[in-house]
């Protein structure tokens, strides 16, 4: 018995590159069969002919560009995945795509990490479930969609609609800067806005002067506010009010203070970790305390005296590690944060985190 392979249909009229992307998103790790057009014409005959999952196509095509290619394809196949692959860095482009439903817009990647993430995007994509989302722009969940405008830093303004009840998120380079539902405004409104498991969401033009009511970074908010849904969840399912988290963690704490983006709490390697705004947490602890370790055997090697913290700093965000014997710590911050900033705050962290 053979497992079933997804089919993708890649669409650019530059050979090269399609020869060059066909080799990257063989690499799937769903190892999908990869199919390839050079025109909008033939992309449309195949679909007709071949169950294809997911369609990337770039836009700027002579005769049928990709605009004309996405407008039939979301009529026709709703259910197809769809993502727009472009050199072109146009926010008007962008918002046009967006409109038709697709389900993600990247500019073509030109590093290995820019690649990596791009890779990354079309496996979720490929093995996304169909409940739960949000369709008209992107089949994802809200939360996807939030981390993936803000990492990505763009401005922009999500209209959420959910029946007879309508939201905005206010997002400006990157960073949550206020939202509306009804009459709730700033965090009361965001976390309303995302108690919706599903509706219909678009994109709307940036806002830059819009006044800020939220200061928290989007990974402490969105953590924030999914944990007080589980909560409330176990509560009531339980019927024991006793049965739901205390929130006594330090770890709730530090990821309220303003530039964290994640707090793991580290144990001994292939001990368990206590985590908060990552989902990733036991491959952030073992790489913490090899790091810690090695950084501590160096300064045993120099005889500088014993190690209290390391801080790093990196393009996507910083991070700090520190701590002493059962209390060690690992943080991600905003790059926003300098690094004289991080040290004075993971100072802070670990008396408070040690006490």
């Amino acid at each position: 018995m053979t497992d079933k392979r997804h089919k993708i249909l890649l669409l650019d009229d530059d050979r090269d590159l399609l020869d060059l992307y066909k080799e990257i998103l063989s690499q799937l790790p769903s190892r999908p069969e990869v199919c390839t057009s050079l025109t909008g014409s033939r992309a449309m005959a195949m679909l007709e002919t071949e169950p294809f999952a997911m369609l990337v196509c770039d836009l700027n095509m002579p005769k049928m560009d990709g605009l004309q290619v996405l407008s039939i394809v979301r009529r026709k196949y709703p259910q197809l995945r769809t993502v727009v692959l472009t050199a072109v860095p146009d926010e008007q482009f962008r918002s046009r795509v967006y409109a038709l439903g697709v389900d993600l817009y990247w500019q073509k990647p030109s590093s290995q990490a820019e690649i990596k993430m791009f890779v990354d995007c079309l496996e979720s994509l490929l093995g996304r479930d169909e409940q739960q989302l949000f369709r008209g722009v992107q089949n994802k969940n809200l939360v996807d969609i939030i981390q993936l405008e803000c990492i990505s830093q763009n401005s922009t303004v999500l209209k959420i609609t959910n029946g007879p009840f309508d939201g905005k998120i206010w997002i400006e380079t990157g960073e949550l800067v206020d939202a509306a539902a009804g009459e709730l405004q700033g965090e009361a409104a965001f976390q309303k806005i995302l108690s919706w498991k599903t509706g219909a969401f678009e994109y709307l033009a940036a806002e830059p002067g819009r006044e800020r009511t939220i200061f928290k970074s989007y990974n402490a908010l969105l953590l924030e506010t999914v944990q007080a849904f589980d909560e409330a969840q176990g509560s009531s399912s339980s019927g024991d009010p006793a049965a739901a988290p205390n929130g006594n963690s330090p770890l709730e704490t530090v990821t309220q203070m303003d530039g964290v983006e994640f707090a793991v709490k580290l144990e001994s390697s292939g001990g368990k970790c206590e985590s908060r705004g990552t989902e990733n947490s036991a491959a952030v602890s073992a790489w913490a305390v090899q790091t810690l370790e090695s950084f501590r055997g160096l300064g045993d090697q120099l005889r500088v005296g014993s190690l209290e913290q390391i801080e790093g700093v990196g393009p996507q965000r910083n991070v700090g590690l520190g701590g002493e014997g059962s209390a060690q710590f690992c943080v991600g911050w905003t790059t926003k944060l300098p690094a004289a900033e991080i040290r004075a705050a993971m100072k802070k962290i670990l008396a408070l985190c040690a006490s």
